[in-house]
C-alpha cells in the first residue's frame, strides 16, 4: 500500500514522469475515420516511436525516472479477478455493435497474457484479426463494412489528459469525448490496485457528471491551480474539483478558472499557456486578450467565486504575488509564425526545472525567443508526434517533482 505522488508546481525539478510509447493504435488510424478518432493526420508509427524514444531519453539524460503506462497497468492487475473486472469495465464502454461480438471479444482478451491484453485494448482489434467472428444478430450483418471489432485508442500517448497529479493526490478525468473515455479506466485501476499508488487521495472521479481533462490543469504553486474552462473542461467540473481539493490537508487554497474559447485550436489551457519559470510563461498571442478569469476559494463547505477583470498577466501577478510577469509569445510578434507554430504546439512546453523546458524542435521562432530570454531548452524531434496535435507537456504526466 502506498502513495508516491508529489507535484506542487509546474516548474519544480522533475524526478519521475509517466509516458506512453505509441504502438499499433496508430496503425489503426484510417482516413475515413480520422475525425472520429480526433486526429487530423496519420503519424508514421516507426518514426513516431523513434521520436518518442528520444523524448524519453531526454528525461533520462537529465536524471529523471521514466515509467510507462502499460507497465503500471500490468503491475496493477495482480489477480485473475482484477483482470476480469478490467475487461468487463472496458467492454462496457467500448463501441461494440453486437452482444455476440462483445462476448467473443471478452473471451479473446481474457485468453491473452496480461501485457498482450492491455496492448490489444489500446491498439484496437480489426475484424480480420480473429477467425470465426460471429454474425448471430441482424446488426452484425448491417455493420459489416466497419473495419474494427474494437476501436483503437490513438490519443493515449497524450498522457496529460486522462488524469492529473495535484499535490499528493490525483484527479481522474471525466473525458469530453466517448472516444477517449476508456483511457481513464487505466488510471482507475492504477490508483485502485497498484501498490505504489493505491492510497493516493482522489480529488475527482471519472464517474462524475461534468467533464474535466488534465490538459486544462496547471499547478502554479503549492496553493494555487489554474484551470481552463475550455471545450473539454466544464465550469461545473472545476467547481466540483474546488469542493474536493481546497482544504488544509491538500494545501491548495485557490483555483484560477480561465475562460478560453471553446474550439479545437484552444483545446486545452496548456495548448495556449504554460509555465516556464517563477515569473515567466509561454502564451498564444490571442490569449493576451481579456478572457474572463474567476478565483475560486472555499469558506467552510461553500465555494466563493470572485470575477477578475483585466489581462491575464494582471491576474497572475495578483495570485502569485509578483511585481511583474513575463509572457513569451508563441511565434513572437509575427501573426504568421504564431499561427504556424501554435499549430505545432509551440506554447506547449514542459518544464523540467525552473527556466528549463522541453520543446518541439520545429518551432524555431518560439524556441529562439525562449533562448533570448534566458530559458534553457531541450529540443526533441517531432515530425510525426506533432501530427496528433499535442506537445511535450501533453505527452507527459509528472509523478514526482522535488
Amino acid at each position: 500500500m502506498g502513495n508516491i505522488v508529489n507535484v506542487k508546481s509546474e516548474i519544480a525539478p522533475l524526478k519521475k514522469v509517466l509516458l506512453h510509447r505509441p504502438g499499433n493504435e496508430l496503425t489503426n488510424l484510417v482516413p475515413d475515420y480520422l475525425s472520429e478518432m480526433l486526429f487530423d493526420d496519420i503519424p508514421w508509427l516507426a518514426v513516431a516511436q523513434r521520436e518518442h524514444d528520444a523524448f524519453a531519453q531526454t528525461f533520462r539524460n537529465l536524471g529523471i525516472e521514466v515509467v510507462y503506462l502499460t507497465d503500471l497497468v500490468c503491475e496493477s492487475i495482480k489477480s485473475d479477478g482484477i483482470k476480469q473486472l478490467l475487461v468487463n469495465d472496458f467492454l462496457a464502454e467500448a463501441i461494440v455493435h453486437s452482444p455476440s461480438q462483445t462476448e467473443y471479444i471478452r473471451e479473446y482478451l481474457l485468453s491473452l497474457p496480461t501485457r498482450k491484453m492491455v496492448e490489444t485494448m489500446i491498439a484496437g482489434m480489426r475484424k480480420n484479426e480473429l477467425n470465426g467472428s460471429r454474425t448471430e444478430h441482424l446488426v452484425d450483418y448491417l455493420n459489416n463494412q466497419y473495419p474494427f471489432l474494437l476501436d483503437p485508442m490513438p490519443n493515449i500517448y497524450f498522457q496529460r489528459d486522462p488524469f492529473s497529479i495535484i499535490g499528493n493526490g490525483v484527479a481522474v478525468s471525466k473525458m469530453y469525448t466517448k472516444q477517449r473515455s476508456r483511457e481513464t479506466l487505466f488510471a482507475k485501476y492504477i490508483f485502485s490496485f497498484h501498490p505504489d499508488f493505491c492510497d493516493t487521495p482522489k480529488y475527482y472521479d471519472r464517474t462524475l457528471p461534468y467533464n474535466i481533462e488534465g490538459g486544462d490543469i496547471l499547478i502554479l504553486n503549492q496553493t494555487t491551480l489554474a484551470v481552463g474552462i475550455s471545450q473539454r473542461t466544464h465550469a461545473n467540473g472545476i467547481e466540483k474539483l474546488a469542493e474536493n481539493l481546497l482544504n488544509e490537508e491538500s494545501g491548495f487554497k485557490q483555483i484560477v478558472a480561465i475562460d478560453i474559447p471553446k474550439q479545437r485550436s484552444f483545446m486545452h489551457l496548456d495548448t495556449v499557456f504554460t509555465m516556464i519559470d517563477y515569473d515567466t510563461f509561454s502564451i498564444h498571442p490571442n490569449t493576451q486578450k481579456s478572457f474572463a478569469t474567476l478565483i475560486l476559494t472555499k469558506e467552510g463547505k461553500r465555494i466563493k467565486i470572485e470575477q477578475r477583470d483585466g489581462k491575464i498577466e494582471d491576474t497572475l501577478k495578483s495570485v502569485l504575488e509578483l511585481d511583474s510577469v513575463k509572457l513569451l509569445k508563441c511565434g513572437g510578434d509575427s501573426s504568421i509564425d504564431a499561427a504556424r507554430e501554435q499549430w505545432n504546439d509551440g506554447a506547449n512546453t514542459l518544464a523540467v526545472a525552473p527556466g528549463e523546458v522541453i520543446v518541439y524542435g520545429r518551432n524555431n521562432v518560439t524556441n529562439k525567443l525562449f533562448e533570448e530570454n534566458g530559458i534553457i531548452i531541450h529540443e526533441i524531434p517531432c515530425s510525426e508526434l506533432s501530427r496528433g496535435r499535442g506537445g511535450p507537456r501533453c505527452m507527459s504526466m509528472p509523478i514526482v517533482r522535488r
